[in-house]
């Protein structure tokens, strides 16, 4: 398994970016963990879960970069995993904020 690890990145990237596709199609907030759901009440439910998948799918950008730099190197994979994960959830941030 020479490319377990950009595999795995891969497969994790998809499932977020699928997640994140049913989140703004539906734009249903119940599909968001309870956890979530408890600690934020926002006043456009609809308007937030969208925003909340344009950040999933943001996030979802660091398992595939890192995968592809695994294809390369497996350290740098997790490199790259670890500072797009930085990158992406501080992004994330600023489009949430919004709502």
């Amino acid at each position: 398994m020479e490319y377990g690890f950009s595999i795995l990145m891969f497969f994790f990237s998809a499932a977020l970016l699928i997640y994140a596709g049913i989140l703004a199609v539906t734009k249903d907030y119940t599909l968001l963990p309870r956890r979530a759901r408890v600690s934020v009440k926002p006043k456009n439910s609809k308007v937030y879960a969208f925003q909340i998948a344009k950040a999933v799918a943001l996030a979802a950008l660091a398992p595939a970069l890192g995968g592809l730099a695994g294809l390369w190197n497996g350290a740098a994979g997790a490199a790259v995993l670890i500072a797009g994960l930085v990158a992406c959830l501080w992004l994330s941030t600023k489009i949430v904020k919004n709502v």
